[in-house]
This record gives C-alpha cells, sequence and structure tokens, in this order.
C-alpha cells in the first residue's frame, strides 16, 4: 500500500514538473517555453527522416513506373524482391550471432567447388531457398551451394529464376571480414514456367541483380536495370531504407586496384603489365583487397578503381562463378556506368554452358578497365616483353 501510494505521488510530482517545462506562460522559472519546445520538435523534424523510402515502397513505386512506361506490371517481382530483403534480415542476424550460436564450425560436407561448407553457409542457402519458394513466383533456382538447379513443383505460373551466392566469403567469418549475398533474377515471357535454360542466358538478359552486405551495418545494392539503389537497414524498426538513390562510380575515382597479389605470378603478361603500370606509371594507386567478392566490389562502387580475380595457371578458366557471381556484379557495374569485362568479351555478353561455370573478370570504372583492355590488346599483338614476376 505504501509503495503504490509512493508511485502515486512520484507520478504527480513528475506529471506537474512536465507540465512547468512545457506549459508555462508566465515567468516562474519554467525551464523550456512554448517556444522553445516548438523550436525543439521543428530541429528534431529536419534531422529526423519523416518520408523514408522503404525497400518495399520502391519496389511498388518502380513497378508503377514501369507499367507506365510498358503497359504491364511486374506484380511478381515485387514479391520476389521482398522476399529477398526478408531472406537478407533472417541471415544478416545469424551472421551476427554466428560466433556465440556455434555456426562457425563445418556442416560436414563440401560445396560443387570442392569448398568445406560451414553451417552458416547452409543456414543461409536454406533461408533464401525456403523464403524464396513460399512466393510462389520462381520456378528456378540456382545456388553456389547445391550442385544441381532446384525446379519447383507443383506450380502453375512461375516465370522466374533466381540465381544466387547466399553467403560470399564466408571463409573468412570467423575473424570478423564482412561477407554478403549475391543475387541475380531472369524472367520468361515465352511461357508460363521458366525452365533452367532461361537461368543460363547471357547476364544482359536479367532483370534485376545485386548484393546484400553484412558488415557494420547491412547494406542492400539494387539494381532493377535503371541505375543503382543503396539501401541500409534501419535496427530500431527493421526495415531496409533508402540511403543512395540512382548511385554512379564517380566521375574522379580513386585509383585504387584490388586483387589477391599472392598469385601474380600465375598470370597472363596483360594483367601483370597493367599492374606494373599502376605501380609505376599510374601515378600513386594502392592496393585494397578484402577477399570477399561483395566487399571488394562494395568498394568499387563507392570509390572507383577497378577489382579483378584472373584465370591462373593452376584455374585456368578463372575461379569466380559466371552465373551467380561474376553475372550480378557486372550488371550492377554497368548500371553504375563503369565496365566489367573476363579480358576479351563483356561479362554480360558472355553465355553460360554450366550452373557452375568459371570466368576471369575485371570490373570497375571505365579509366581503369580501358587501361587494362590496352595492355590486352598489346599482347594479342605481340608487343609486350617479358614483364617478370617482380612486381
Amino acid at each position: 500500500f505504501f509503495l503504490f501510494k509512493e508511485f502515486n505521488y512520484l507520478f504527480i510530482i513528475v506529471s506537474l514538473k512536465k507540465k512547468r517545462m512545457t506549459d508555462c506562460d508566465c515567468d516562474c522559472g519554467s525551464i523550456l517555453s512554448k517556444e522553445d519546445v516548438k523550436k525543439a520538435k521543428m530541429t528534431e523534424e529536419e534531422n529526423y527522416n519523416t518520408d523514408p523510402v522503404t525497400l518495399a515502397r520502391f519496389i511498388m513505386e518502380d513497378d508503377h513506373m514501369h507499367r507506365e512506361e510498358h503497359g504491364k506490371t511486374r506484380t511478381s517481382l515485387c514479391f520476389i524482391l521482398n522476399a529477398v530483403g526478408v531472406a537478407a534480415k533472417v541471415t544478416a542476424n545469424a551472421v551476427q550471432n554466428a560466433g556465440t550460436q556455434g555456426l562457425y564450425a563445418l556442416g560436414g560436407d563440401a560445396n560443387q567447388s570442392g569448398e568445406d561448407q560451414k553451417k552458416l553457409d547452409v543456414l543461409a542457402n536454406n533461408v533464401f531457398v525456403n523464403v524464396l519458394k513460399n512466393t510462389k513466383k520462381v520456378n528456378v533456382m540456382i545456388s553456389e551451394e547445391i550442385d544441381n538447379a532446384i525446379v519447383m513443383e507443383g506450380l502453375d505460373w512461375a516465370r522466374y529464376v533466381l540465381v544466387f551466392d547466399p553467403l560470399d566469403g564466408s571463409s573468412n567469418i570467423e575473424c570478423n571480414v564482412s561477407v554478403g549475398t549475391i543475387f541475380g533474377i531472369y524472367h520468361t515471357d515465352d511461357k508460363k514456367l521458366a525452365t533452367l535454360e532461361d537461368g543460363l542466358q547471357p547476364g544482359r538478359k536479367m532483370i534485376a541483380a545485386g548484393y546484400v552486405l553484412y558488415s557494420s551495418s547491412v547494406v542492400m545494392c539494387l539494381s532493377v536495370g535503371k541505375g543503382v539503389n543503396m539501401f541500409t537497414l534501419e535496427p530500431t524498426f527493421g526495415e531496409f531504407i533508402m540511403t543512395r538513390r540512382n548511385w554512379k562510380i564517380p566521375s574522379a575515382p580513386k585509383k585504387i586496384y584490388s586483387c589477391n597479389m599472392g598469385n601474380c605470378h600465375k598470370w597472363d603478361k596483360a594483367t601483370r603489365a597493367f599492374l606494373k603500370w599502376t605501380r609505376e606509371e599510374g601515378g600513386g594507386y594502392s592496393q585494397r583487397y578484402v577477399g570477399s567478392m561483395v566487399s571488394d566490389v562494395h568498394r568499387t562502387l563507392l570509390y572507383g578503381g577497378i577489382f579483378f580475380y584472373p584465370a591462373d595457371k593452376k584455374n585456368t578458366k578463372g575461379k569466380l562463378r559466371l552465373v551467380y557471381e561474376c553475372c550480378p556484379m557486372a550488371f550492377l557495374i554497368e548500371a553504375a556506368g563503369g565496365i566489367a569485362t573476363n579480358g576479351k568479351k563483356a561479362i554480360l555478353d558472355l553465355k553460360p554452358e554450366d550452373i557452375h561455370e568459371r570466368s576471369p573478370i575485371y570490373l570497375g570504372c571505365e579509366r581503369d578497365v580501358k587501361k587494362f583492355l590496352e595492355f590486352v590488346a598489346l599482347e594479342e599483338a605481340g608487343k609486350l616483353g617479358d614483364i617478370g614476376i617482380g612486381l
């Protein structure tokens, strides 16, 4: 009883103080006048985003614009992109809690590349498969973690193919290196159900692509064919909020090259000649390499420069996968005004023959990729001498 009574007294005192601080018009020593409170509220609104563009809102607005331009809607794509956002949130939570939940351990199997799968790889893969399966809009899924394509059963109308690497860079996650999810989406108008062949089209046939970076913040980078848009996960209310609209690689890009220099002695002459140029004639290039493709491409999009993973004597066809790593990233880079090539042809013009096909890749700002291609032309013309390995 006494505690209850004391609580009532405390509540009355706090209420009176609150009224004194905000409502008093006389000169009675109040801390804040009504005018002060009004100014404080205005300042708070100026500093707070009261009209956030969420991922869901952006997707709906894009669908409305597509309907006005082309006379037809892409409602199914809206479902799929929203589902990708949900799967990314679940995966982000798993990544942040991987240490306490014992998800760093190996899952017991190896993926199609011969790499040992971690529990987190398996979890991320299962999350994306299950969330996308339940949209009933995707008929075929191609994942790095599964040997064969997943073809849905029992669907009457599903014209989309999703290709994805559920957790790129997971081999480094124990030391808290940033990791990510890469995805691309294909569509067919020719039939009611998409088939595996629809996922083996050149990347230029994609209708959307993106990645999700799990780091100090969770960032989704997305292109639906026009420009690149970035969304940051707001942890307080769990929504992806647009933070960069129609992003382009800077017109004055930084001088950065990103590659695994430990393999440089195995590379072709053109690649080694380009590296030598960056060090001796390029004027102050810096090397930045994380070892997680999502992280390295994210930096390249923001700052410019070039990221490359060439073929070498051991991996004669390259190491990164064309379908669900190279093509989605090339789609984003080109949408942001950059170039992506395998050294001979644009990545988006390559026609995959296998779902796990590999490819060399060089992507980044026009300045650096074009300079690299100059060395490719010199090598093809037989005009490059011995470059050596002393880089």
